[in-house]
């Protein structure tokens, strides 16, 4: 009987072992997928910090760090008792801040120092107890007849300090493109959040330059963004025809949207009564430029930048309708976060593929 040649069985090996290796690589891709998938649910989760988080307290109570307890505001009586000023550690045109102590903890007491901006100030509480959400500053109590407000105290203070607190050894892990472009997401979200608050669309009026705007935020010791101060946040009703204007002083300059500055050139005197009044479309054209200190100068920035682009030049339009809302804009940061996180995770997939 003939033999068959011994190659015959051979022949099919060099076929085999990249089936094989293709099966295990396209595992791996799935099995990637799914982590990546819980680890993004989870994430958007917590980052978009949702108005219905369970654990906010009924409105009129407040509980944070340990406690698990809601206590309700506390009263002037409460405030003046029971809270100790340790140092001044801000002053602006509206109010004074003073680090202060209450039952051991950290706090933060606000006073007006000028009577003439108390309906700013009483304006400003109003929004604050309106809007607590995972979006603002926890507010602790308030005092209407002695113009005091308390409200949760974080030390890293407001973002003007991020890069500062970025190069502190004990935060440079969190110096990278992913971290920077999850707190740009963050601020995106509080800037959606006001254009459907509530209370109404509203628009963020203390933001005619960028240290302006990033002295309104809080970085928190998890690295996420809250709005602080909501002084100056007027209200946008189209349907009752109702436009806003940021002030009565004319704005200059390039950071401020085209409609907010004078549009009747250099020869005609700034008059507010002529000026005409705006949406909350101004807060779009700031995005990029907020987003852009966000993003900073770490490896990887840059490729950032280059996916943000064309949304970027959207919230540049010149005519306030062309430009996204702020839920387009955040839906986009959030897909280039998950475009990006893919690609590091897996380099050279497709290639392989």
């Amino acid at each position: 009987m003939e033999k068959k040649p011994h190659f015959v069985r051979r022949e099919f090996l060099p076929r085999e072992v990249p089936s094989i290796s293709l099966a295990l690589l396209l595992a791996a891709v799935l099995l990637l997928n799914a982590l990546l998938y819980l680890y993004l649910n989870k994430f958007y989760s917590s980052l978009g910090r949702v108005e219905t988080d369970p654990g906010l307290c009924p409105f009129g109570h407040f509980k944070f760090g340990a406690v698990k307890n809601c206590s309700p505001w506390l009263s002037c009586e409460a405030i003046n008792r029971e809270v100790r000023k340790l140092k001044c550690v801000g002053e602006g045109a509206v109010k004074k801040v003073f680090l202060s102590e209450w039952k051991e903890k950290k706090v933060v007491l606000s006073q007006l120092t000028n009577s003439e901006l108390k309906e700013d100030f009483l304006h400003g509480l109003k929004m604050l107890k309106a809007l607590q959400s995972k979006h603002v500053v926890r507010l602790l109590g308030y005092c209407e007849q002695q113009f005091t407000i308390l409200t949760e105290y974080h030390p890293l203070g407001s973002l003007r300090g991020l890069n500062e607190t970025l190069h502190i050894p004990k935060y440079k892990g969190m110096n990278t493109w992913h971290r920077r472009l999850m707190l740009a997401i963050d601020y995106v979200s509080v800037i959606r959040y006001l254009h459907s608050s509530p209370l109404g669309t509203l628009v963020m009026c203390d933001s005619n330059d960028l240290d302006k705007v990033l002295s309104q935020y809080l970085l928190t010791s998890d690295f996420h963004v809250l709005v602080n101060d909501l002084d100056a946040l007027p209200l946008v009703n189209r349907s009752a025809g109702r436009l806003v204007k940021c002030g009565h002083r004319e704005l200059r300059g390039e950071f401020v949207a085209p409609e907010q500055r004078w549009p009747y050139g250099e020869d005609v005197p700034f008059e507010d009564d002529l000026m005409p009044p705006y949406d909350e479309k101004t807060d779009i054209w700031k995005i990029p430029d907020v987003s852009n200190f966000f993003l900073g100068h770490v490896e990887g920035s840059d490729i950032v930048r280059l996916h943000l682009f064309d949304i970027h030049a959207a919230c540049k339009k010149k005519d306030p309708a062309e430009r996204p809302s702020a839920q387009e804009v955040l839906d986009t940061y959030r897909k280039v976060l998950t475009l990006l996180i893919q690609e590091a995770a897996m380099p050279g997939t497709r290639e392989m593929l």
